[in-house]
């Protein structure tokens, strides 16, 4: 907003103040109607009206505000300003305002932030402070083939919905932009192993990698780094003596994000036209493409000699490229590992029994279980096998029960099959209770079929007849 300087006679008016000036003076002098100034000054026609009669009482200094110029009469005492700058001068000086004015508040001193910052800005006490974007500068490329080697996975539509998903895991030489890549179902640390252990396999083992800050790569703990831990795949690389690097930003590794963008371009399509469904066809189509690829956009290094390292004879990388869990050894030399039990077999080393071994998920999906430098024999423990102790027994029930199984000295096979628990009884319902086992020499419950009375009966004396439901139906036939 420009203010005009006063001089004389000339009255300080913003630049919104003189452009009403110059739309209402022709209303003045009869050559504009008060609804056209309205419009075109985007008021009210009344408030056109209010303004005119102003300016026929007062001149052009009418459109000024009244408050130009005059302190405002919601200001801050001026001996509160005092005190707080002699305050900040004294204990505060190199406070920032927001700090500052905390720290006034506990003195009975309050202010807002604010309205302390301007006023350190016009006493000279305070500098803004301007947060400028670093300046990013395009990083050249390294002089050798293998001195550093980038590596990523690409999450898209690779084969446009016609069959499974897949993703993209793609190594590039910052040097020369030589490319190895490979599709997985999933980004997951095994297929970067894979593709690392490739490349290897291929070229060695080159002096550095550079990633990004995915979880593979940098451990984490509910989205928060951990600078002490390490991961799977950081430890086959400290393993290997690779230097791990990672990125910051996406821009920092744009070598191979640029990568994606061609793949995403060209792989596509081909894979279209090959009619590719699944990752194995998409693989054998990609180890057709990649050779003209690298022919194509690759480049020389600006030096001719060659980074990588040789593996040498130390270097497994079956157990270097696995993922591995340490556990404890039981006393019974057994170990625990996703809910099944390993028993290691002869020969065994000093320490074993209580000691630690690593257990290695080998990318073939094989598995391995190493006590220091010794790869030990193990077989699984089928489930139930009763491990840690015997089987608990049945409960008892009944004294007689177990007086009864004591005087066996051979059981047939019918009493060794037969539980010594409580068993139910023939023809009831099992709401009713249970009877314990016939004692010994009784198969099955002596009472058979409906009960009689004897001989002797006083009922049978005095000539009446009983007869039982059997009797009386074998009478009625």
């Amino acid at each position: 907003m420009a203010i005009d300087v006063p001089a004389g006679d000339r009255i300080p008016m913003s630049q919104r103040e003189r452009d009403l000036l110059k739309i209402l003076t022709p209303v003045l002098e009869g050559e504009r109607t008060q609804a056209e100034a309205a419009r075109l000054a985007d008021l009210s026609v009344r408030h056109v009206r209010r303004l005119q009669r102003k300016l026929e009482r007062q001149g052009d200094a009418a459109l000024v505000h009244g408050l130009r110029g005059r302190p405002s009469n919601r200001r801050l005492k001026p001996e509160l300003r005092a005190q707080v700058l002699e305050a900040y001068r004294e204990r505060f000086a190199d406070f920032g305002p927001t700090f500052a004015c905390e720290k006034l508040a506990e003195s009975g001193l309050v202010v807002s932030a604010d309205t302390l910052r301007r006023w350190l800005l016009a006493e000279g006490l305070w500098q803004r402070r301007r947060r400028r974007e670093p300046h990013r500068s395009r990083r050249p490329r390294r002089a050798c083939f293998g001195e550093l080697v980038q590596i990523d996975a690409s999450v898209h539509d690779w084969l446009e919905g016609r069959g499974e998903e897949v993703v993209l895991v793609s190594m590039i030489d910052d040097a020369t932009s030589r490319v190895l890549a490979r599709f997985y179902p999933a980004g997951t640390v095994e297929a970067h192993m894979d593709l690392a252990w490739r490349w290897l396999k291929r070229y060695g083992r080159p002096k550095a990698l550079y990633s990004d800050r995915h979880s593979i790569f940098e451990p984490q703990d509910k989205g928060r780094a951990l600078p002490d831990a390490e991961t799977q795949f950081g430890r086959a690389l400290r393993e290997l003596d690779i230097e791990l690097i990672r990125a910051r930003s996406p821009q920092a590794k744009g070598r191979i994000e640029r990568s994606f963008g061609t793949a995403q371009d060209r792989w596509v399509k081909e894979l279209r036209l090959a009619d590719v469904r699944t990752a194995d066809q998409a693989n054998v189509v990609l180890e057709r493409l990649l050779p003209p690829h690298n022919r194509r956009f690759a480049r020389p290094a600006r030096d001719g000699a060659d980074a990588h390292r040789p593996l040498g004879p130390g270097l497994d990388l079956a157990a270097i490229f696995s993922v591995q869990e340490q556990r404890v050894v039981a006393n019974d030399y057994t170990v625990r590992f996703r809910s099944r039990f390993y028993q290691l077999l002869k020969p065994i080393y000093p320490g074993e029994r209580g000691g630690r071994v690593m257990i290695e998920l080998r990318l073939d999906g094989s598995m391995a279980i190493r006590f220091g430098k010794h790869y030990l024999k193990y077989q699984e423990v089928a489930p139930g096998a009763g491990l840690g102790g015997s089987a608990p027994k049945p409960p008892e029930s009944s004294a007689s029960a177990a007086d009864a199984r004591g005087k066996q000295t051979e059981p047939g096979p019918v009493e060794a099959a037969r539980p010594a628990g409580v068993q139910p009884a023939a023809g009831r319902s099992g709401r009713t209770p249970a009877e314990p086992y016939p004692p010994d020499g009784e198969r099955q419950d002596s009472r058979k079929g409906p009960r009689r009375p004897a001989a002797t009966h006083p009922w049978r004396r005095s000539g009446v007849a009983i007869f039982s439901c059997g009797d009386q139906a074998a009478r009625a036939q």
